[in-house]
């Protein structure tokens, strides 16, 4: 196979995860029109239509989808052959690029950082993104690793396509203000949660998802007054008692019940897993290999401290 022809699958596998031919070609510093040249020579070489108009776009076909599938395989194999020689040559080095939810930045980053401090040769560039589990394909394609976040009774919607390193599972539990009715009981109920004002994040995103899960199955409906993606904003509205809110166990500063009380919740699991979400072609860099065995060490150390 050419260099040209790994260059076509190189583009094909970028508009699979980004969507259009505009954000391919500024991905990979090209114009529109010659990344439109590249996917036309492509299908050419295979002999069958890879994309299709779709509005004032184009989307891939089915033999298109399946063709990006192949051809992440075929660039995570050239990764694999690069790392290898690398490994020979040197020792882990270069730039990992890294998003990870806010809340999952405040929990693990401060330690990871601390860990890679002993590797020198490896930087970690991190940005903390309000992320939906919709758009972590689109993040990998501009970060080597993203931290990602979902309900546990979700499937993942992109296992399929990514390579998926579990971290932990982080409970959630119910926040009240100190001096709540309810704060004498060990474990909460949803349905005696129901007529509470409560305090959630944008729909669709997760917590809430979770929220709405629990919901499902208890036939209840919680009554939420404040939609706040922030959570350092949330335990700051639940400590002056405007409501009650789903946070994360581990993740949450609760000043040791002074500030907030954590209470989990009576019959159901509720949780959110954790995740670090890459490219497998991503993966094979050593450099993202240091940065993958310090995250796991990192979630370790914070279920150990939980």
């Amino acid at each position: 196979m050419s260099c040209m022809d790994v260059q076509r699958l190189r583009v094909l596998r970028e508009l699979a995860d980004r969507g259009s031919v505009t954000a391919v070609a500024e991905a990979l510093s090209f114009t529109p029109s010659a990344i439109s040249q590249q996917l036309r020579a492509l299908a050419e070489e295979v002999g069958m239509a890879l994309t299709e108009p779709h509005g004032r776009g184009v989307r891939l076909t089915e033999a298109g989808r399946v063709l990006a599938v192949e051809a992440e395989a075929v660039l995570t194999a050239m990764a694999r052959a690069d790392a290898a020689v690398d490994r020979l040559r040197t020792t882990p080095h270069g730039l990992v690029r890294a998003a990870m939810f806010p809340s999952g930045a405040r929990m693990m980053l401060p330690g990871l950082l601390s860990r890679l401090a002993g590797v020198p040769d490896v930087e970690l560039r991190c940005r903390d993104v309000d992320l939906t589990p919709a758009t972590v394909p689109a993040l990998s394609a501009d970060h080597d690793v993203v931290v990602s976040h979902r309900d546990e009774a979700m499937d993942s919607p992109y296992a399929a396509t990514r390579l998926v390193v579990p971290l932990l599972r982080e409970p959630l539990d119910v926040a009240l203000p100190p001096g709540h009715p309810l704060a004498r009981r060990r474990r909460l109920r949803l349905d005696e949660l129901a007529d509470q004002p409560w305090i959630s994040v944008s729909v669709g995103w997760p917590v809430d998802d979770v929220l709405r899960t629990l919901a499902l199955r208890t036939g209840t409906s919680p009554r939420v007054v404040q939609r706040v993606n922030d959570f350092s904003v949330t335990e700051e509205l639940v400590a002056a008692g405007h409501g009650i809110a789903l946070l994360p166990r581990y993740s949450t500063d609760d000043r040791g019940g002074r500030r907030l009380l954590r209470r989990p919740l009576a019959g159901v699991r509720a949780a959110r897993l954790i995740e670090a979400v890459l490219r497998p072609s991503a993966a094979e860099r050593p450099a993202v290999r240091v940065v993958l065995d310090a995250l796991r060490a990192e979630a370790d150390a914070v279920v150990a401290r939980g």
